[in-house]
């Protein structure tokens, strides 16, 4: 199969989305001539352009497409070309309203956006597919095509009638029975039992509070159906040409689709990534991203999308300061990726988008934004040529296990605390991490884990049999496993284990937990009522209603510890707890000793190091 290596044929990328269709042929060559000047070499054409492919049902305008794939290639700039349908024309939902998305209120949305489909509608994927059939029909072996980039930004959702049949097919595929659905919804639960499966529907807004194993059920329901659309789209242009690698694009840390699941169906993993220039955590956050990037895909991936400049969607939209860009830009190839691409090339006039930040911006190629993206592109072009870069792995002794089964299903309503957030576990237990220059990989847990010297699992809401086999067996090898709260809760099916927590996995850890004890007062949001069952006790809680209860163990098992964090800890606890798991696991910085805010990164033959401080430390290399 192909892969990112047959996009970047031995440069990294670098360019953007380009949206020619919203100007007039006269700026096209400026355009190439300018990304010539900024040193792009791929431009994504063609996300957001249905309406001009196909201005009616059926008929088809490529003639101003060979013009721009002409201009490009003339210009010695490849194309990620796009399959438009994130957002179908207006005549697709003006002749068939039942392609529009319905809310679970049931109310229909509107054309007049975007991501404006219900993925189940029959019409939608047969006008899908035929838009996709025919560039790829035309394209497929064009000399400038370097990628193909399917939809946009999955995880629209719809509640309609066609979902509801099509959720109806997807249960009885899982359960095979009207009976096996009950049980597994709970449905004695309120007198909710179904009769026949015509009752069974997509989740409504109802009365009260709705069932939450349907709704963990419809969750995994949408990534499966998007998946499905997906990759419809992706066979179809492979069928024309399979050398062409083909991708879609994530975004930072989205439950809709099941990063794991999707990373299998890809020839690389992509992100569009926009962390906020006014945030403080915006690096940490970037970081982690670009991990999970890494991770899902197992190597090389393309940072799709990020701002030059400012995010119009933010109720404040600032710019990024000079820098900026570049530093997070290289931070993305420290951390795996093999280009860097921005939203977008040339800043819109009009639309929604038209306050959004742009290679080139609203000022023109004399601006600040351009100087810098030139700068930008004079930089990959001269890491391009170092050697064992392109391509490298980035090697880590950490594992953070990423589960959507348990995200979904933690953070689904009327779990004990509203603010319990699946995400923010995984932050502070990387961020003592990142701070301290150690490199994580983010793992699924049923992985094999035996390569790394410490597992974390901030929040292993969900353990099935197999998981806590493999768990086990880790450990008892000689593994670290640091295991958060509200961890081993729930089976698959929302059923809560009974005897305690966390289920599976309390004789790993040494610990049984009675009670959880959510909190809303000032110093942590989680407490659990815990007992030793083996396992030595290593911090106790200081204040509150648990006063003196222990929240911290550590347990010898096999070959290997398991630690168990009964709570969530104040940042500082947390970085001394992790601290000593790194150290007894023999884990060890990239870069020991930097000044805060300096990131250090290990990839391949390479380490960089970047400033995301004053920028003006000096750091000296020892003799």
């Amino acid at each position: 199969m192909p892969g990112l290596q047959d996009a970047t044929r031995g440069r990294l990328l670098f360019g953007g989305d380009y949206s020619p269709e919203q100007w007039p042929p006269d700026v096209w060559e400026e355009d190439v001539r300018l990304m010539r000047e900024a040193g792009v070499n791929l431009a994504t054409v063609g996300v957001f352009a249905w309406a001009a492919l196909e201005p009616e049902p059926g008929r088809f305008d490529f003639g101003w497409l060979d013009n721009v794939l002409g201009l490009l290639h003339d210009g010695g700039i490849g194309v990620a070309l796009a399959t438009p349908t994130a957002s179908p024309p207006p005549w697709l939902g003006h002749r068939h309203p039942d392609t529009l998305p319905q809310g679970p209120d049931g109310v229909r949305r509107h054309y007049g956006s975007r991501n404006h489909y219900c993925a189940s509608a029959p019409r939608y994927r047969r006008a899908a597919l035929a838009v996709t059939e025919a560039l790829a029909a035309r394209y497929a072996h064009h000399p400038a095509l370097r990628l193909w980039h399917i939809g946009n930004e999955y995880g629209s959702t719809c509640h309609c009638g066609h979902c509801a049949e099509r959720f109806r097919g997807w249960l009885r595929a899982r359960y095979e029975t009207l009976d096996a659905l009950n049980a597994a919804w709970g449905t004695a639960v309120w007198s909710q039992r179904y009769s026949t499966w015509d009752e069974v529907t997509a989740p409504l807004t109802v009365q009260y509070i709705g069932n939450p194993t349907q709704d963990l059920d419809y969750q995994r329901f949408g990534s499966d159906l998007l998946l499905e659309c997906y990759t419809a789209e992706r066979d179809a242009v492979r069928a024309h040409n399979p050398a062409v690698p083909v991708t879609t694009n994530f975004m930072d840390f989205h439950r809709p689709v099941d990063g794991w699941r999707w990373a299998e169906e890809e020839d690389f993993v992509s992100l569009d990534t926009y962390p906020d220039p006014g945030d403080p955590g915006a690096a940490l956050r970037g970081a982690m991203s670009k991990d999970v990037m890494r991770s899902l895909g197992g190597g090389p991936w393309l940072l799709m999308e990020q701002s030059p400049g400012a995010a119009s969607w933010r109720p404040v939209s600032t710019p990024k300061r000079p820098g900026l860009n570049r530093l997070w830009s290289l931070q993305a190839l420290a951390r795996g990726a093999d280009g860097v691409l921005h939203f977008q090339w040339r800043a819109s006039r009009q639309g929604p988008e038209r306050a959004h930040g742009a290679l080139l911006p609203h000022a023109g190629p004399d601006s600040r934004v351009f100087r810098e993206a030139c700068a930008l592109g004079r930089t990959l072009a001269e890491l391009s040529e170092v050697d064992g870069l392109l391509g490298a792995p980035v090697a880590a002794d950490v594992a953070v296990l990423l589960d959507w089964e348990s995200w979904r299903a933690a953070e689904l309503p009327h779990q004990p605390h509203a603010g319990f957030g699946y995400v923010d576990r995984l932050t502070e237990y990387y961020e003592p991490l990142w701070r301290a220059n150690i490199t994580c990989d983010f793992a699924r847990p049923a992985a094999d884990l035996s390569r790394y010297k410490l597992v974390l699992a901030p929040n292993l809401y969900r353990v099935t049999p197999a998981v806590a086999d493999r768990l086990r067996s880790y450990v008892a090898g000689g593994g670290t496993l640091v295991l958060g709260p509200f961890s081993g809760v729930a089976d698959q099916d929302e059923r809560v284990h009974i005897g305690g927590w966390p289920g599976l996995l309390m004789d790993v850890v040494g610990v049984r937990v009675e009670e959880h004890w959510p909190q809303a007062s000032p110093g942590t949001i989680w407490q659990e009522w815990a007992e030793p069952r083996g396992a030595a006790v290593v911090e106790s809680a200081q204040g509150g209603p648990l006063d003196g209860r222990p929240m911290v163990f550590r347990h010898e098992y096999g070959a290997g510890v398991a630690w168990y964090v009964g709570t969530v800890p104040v940042p500082d606890a947390l970085a001394r707890l992790l601290a000593r798991a790194c150290a007894e696991a023999g884990v060890r910085p990239v870069l020991p000793d930097l000044p805060p805010g300096v990131e250090a990164v290990r990839r391949g033959g390479v380490v960089f190091l970047l400033d995301h401080d004053s920028g003006a430390c000096e750091i000296r290399r020892a003799a």
